[in-house]
């Protein structure tokens, strides 16, 4: 395990760190890390920034990708001190406001990094948008903060301008995109349209055979961006010439298969390597059997719907919330945030690696979102 709790003296307003995930990988001294920094009351960008480049270093390791959660979104003085603290940066980084009911409330940061292991950054248009990650097993492609390079445009075209640099990422890695495992999007007034943002992505997939296939896991929630874009992505995909390596669609065992209801995403993905296996849920909400909203304008309800599936999903490939390593809970409104915490008091959880952040749903009665990632033995 990472320090990381260490480091709070180096800031006078630090802010909170889960301890690093930590995990062998294939090659003789290379390890992965995942790492989720919490923001406290006080604490500036530069603050988080500064812990971040203190694990970096305290591991000796290289980014993989990055996600910043607030902080005003990735404008001009944003980019500049992630230099000046992080250094030149070779690696995808996804920046998100908050929503305009939380204001620009920061969130906090989350670290995928190894060392050990060769990692290659991926441009398009001038930018970094991906990293290639070989673990001596399974090479990983990463992408991030994909933005439509003109925001002007309508959703339609910005959201085909986004699926297009995820081909391009794809190839520059080898890849296509019967390779990715799993995707994010965060969508600028989700609730306006987010149906044709389905049928946009039922067509992209259409034309390049995802159905006869893997089908993603996914997050769609709302999701602000400094350029005022009406799309911000993200994509996980993996490839890998041992047999033992595999790719398989998880069932929730408490709900409906997200493509009965017309949502076009797997509820989650394993991936399997020769010594453990990786799940990726999907977010996660509220939602019966049927496809239906249940415990509507009820938090708590839907809080504990939404933790039973999670669990469930986890129970049934062998794992439980200990076997966690990443994740984010999405929250409407700010008054979500203390029924989520008395949940996990009163449920005696771990403590799990969380960024509790502000977005809107993909329906507006939804009030809490989960999206979760593990890793445990084979």
């Amino acid at each position: 395990m990472c320090s990381c709790r260490s480091m709070a003296e180096i800031s006078k307003k630090p802010c909170s760190i889960h301890p690093a995930i930590t995990v062998p990988l294939k090659q003789a001294d290379a390890s992965e890390f995942f790492i989720t920094l919490n923001h406290t009351p006080g604490a500036t960008l530069r603050d988080i920034l500064r812990h971040a480049a203190a694990c970096v270093r305290e591991q000796d390791a290289v980014i993989v990708s990055q996600e910043i959660f607030g902080y005003g979104g990735a404008d001009e003085t944003g980019h500049a001190l992630l230099q000046e603290t992080m250094g030149e940066v070779q690696w995808p980084v996804t920046w998100l406001k908050g929503t305009e009911a939380a204001g620009e409330q920061a969130a906090g940061m989350q670290l995928w990094m190894v060392r050990g292991a060769k990692v290659t950054p991926i441009r398009h248009a001038g930018r970094v948008i991906g990293t290639i990650m070989d673990d001596g097993e399974t090479r990983w492609c990463r992408l991030g903060g994909l933005l439509p390079q003109h925001p002007s445009d309508s959703r339609e075209a910005q959201t085909q301008d986004v699926f297009a640099q995820m081909l391009t990422g794809l190839r520059q890695a080898g890849m296509s995109f019967n390779d990715v495992i799993r995707t994010w999007y965060h969508n600028d007034a989700i609730l306006e349209w987010y149906d044709e943002f389905n049928d946009l992505r039922d067509v992209f997939f259409k034309e390049h055979h995802v159905f006869e296939g893997l089908v993603p896991a996914s997050t769609g929630v709302a999701g602000k961006n400094a350029l005022g874009a009406a799309l911000t992505a993200g994509v996980l995909a993996a490839q890998s010439s041992d047999e033992q390596h595999s790719a398989l669609p998880v069932p929730s065992p408490l709900q409906c298969p997200a493509l009965e209801y017309g949502s076009t995403f797997s509820r989650a993905v394993e991936v399997s390597a020769s010594d453990h296996r990786r799940l990726y849920i999907s977010g996660t909400a509220s939602i019966e059997p049927g496809g239906k909203t249940v415990h509507q304008d009820d938090i708590a309800g839907q809080i504990a719907c939404t933790m039973q599936v999670v669990h469930a999903i986890l129970t049934s490939r062998g794992m439980d919330w200990r076997h966690a390593t990443r994740g984010i809970a999405y929250c409407k409104q700010a008054a979500v945030i203390p029924y989520f915490k008395r949940y996990c008091e009163k449920s005696d959880m771990p403590e799990l690696p969380l960024l509790i952040a502000h977005n809107d749903i993909c329906r507006d009665d939804l009030l809490f979102e989960l999206e979760l990632d593990a890793i445990a033995p084979r």
